[in-house]
């Protein structure tokens, strides 16, 4: 598929100049990075990564069914948490760094102690497989997104779902996140439709149709001004939070992008793509700074809190990279 494929991109594309004062660029001029570091982690996929708030501990998901806890600098493993019955499809660091939430294909959203390594919290309610979860800024609740068409909001005092709430269509729920206020829930599916929620009363606010194809990945940028989301179309495209207008379309990849990421200075995005690479973006020119990648495809990303590093994950295997050796430019703390 080649970039900006129809009259929605090239209206995106205009659009983007006209905000950013910025070209959209389609053509890769970047050698691929490997990484510095890499080690191997799971019996099987890896399919989801974050990094603790503190960035020493780094969490992982797989399709071996369970949760590995490293150490983010050494790579050492710390605890292996075991309890789901299938694929461990998404995992989320709470606010605190105290409990760690993990969804499954086993229809199971648990919360662990981080400390005891024990669930806490089985939380049951999808009637598919569960595809991304996320925690609240504020830690009060979290969202979990489903194969059955639906997302959950649950409040995590109470131990119970707040609102469930559907996309209205055969498609899963394949990526949700919370905004950084703790006020609006994203959510993506398969047919290529990104809505926006009121967390307290679970309106649906607004639905979003720019991609071609499937949204597999959402994500808001930690300043709150701008929503990203990845899509098997092989465009990012950056989105005005406030008024939900797309600002831009990042093109590139070759194939399908799984995952998008914002740094935590919200000024550059990271996306990941079947292509076996991971561009790192500018989010305000949609300049690639860099591509990463080691000849193997990897599924899921995250950036360090501080901003230094991004890591990946793959199949039994993750890797990192250091930004500054790779952009050659340094993360705004």
């Amino acid at each position: 598929m080649t970039c900006c494929p129809d009259l929605r991109f090239v209206r995106a594309c205009i659009l983007f100049s006209l905000t950013f004062s910025g070209i959209v660029s389609c053509l890769a001029t970047t050698s691929v990075q490997p990484p510095f570091a890499s080690f191997r982690g799971h019996d099987g996929w890896v399919s989801s990564v974050a990094f603790s708030p503190d960035g020493k501990l780094i969490l992982s998901g797989g399709e071996d069914k369970t949760l590995e806890l490293r150490d983010a600098y050494t790579g050492r493993l710390e605890a292996v948490f075991k309890g789901h019955e299938s694929t461990v499809s998404s995992v989320a660091f709470s606010p605190d760094g105290r409990r760690i939430a993990s969804g499954g294909w086993d229809r199971i959203l648990k919360i662990w102690d981080i400390t005891s390594g024990k669930t806490t919290m089985n939380l049951k309610g999808h009637a598919g497989r569960i595809t991304s979860v996320a925690f609240s800024p504020d830690g009060k609740r979290i969202v979990s997104g489903g194969g059955d068409d639906d997302l959950k909001i649950w409040d995590l005092k109470k131990r119970e779902a707040l609102f469930t709430l559907s996309h209205d269509n055969e498609y899963d729920v394949t990526s949700v996140a919370f905004s950084p206020d703790s006020q609006h829930v994203a959510s993506a599916d398969g047919e290529s439709q990104i809505k926006i929620w009121d967390v307290s009363s679970g309106e649906e606010l607004n639905t979003l149709v720019e991609h071609d194809g499937t949204v597999s990945s959402i994500i808001y940028s930690p300043d709150g001004k701008y929503l990203a989301t990845g899509s098997w179309d092989n465009t990012v495209i950056v989105w005005d939070s406030s008024s939900d207008e797309s600002l831009s379309i990042l093109c590139g990849h070759s194939d399908d992008i799984v995952m998008v990421a914002f740094s935590p200075d919200s000024s550059m995005i990271a996306s990941a793509s079947e292509d076996n690479t991971i561009r790192v973006w500018d989010a305000q020119s949609g300049k690639t700074l860099a591509i990463l990648g080691n000849e193997k495809r990897f599924t899921c990303i995250a950036f360090s809190p501080d901003g230094k590093r991004i890591l990946a994950g793959g199949k039994e295997a993750l890797a990192f990279w250091r930004l500054n050796d790779v952009t050659g430019r340094s993360v705004k703390n």
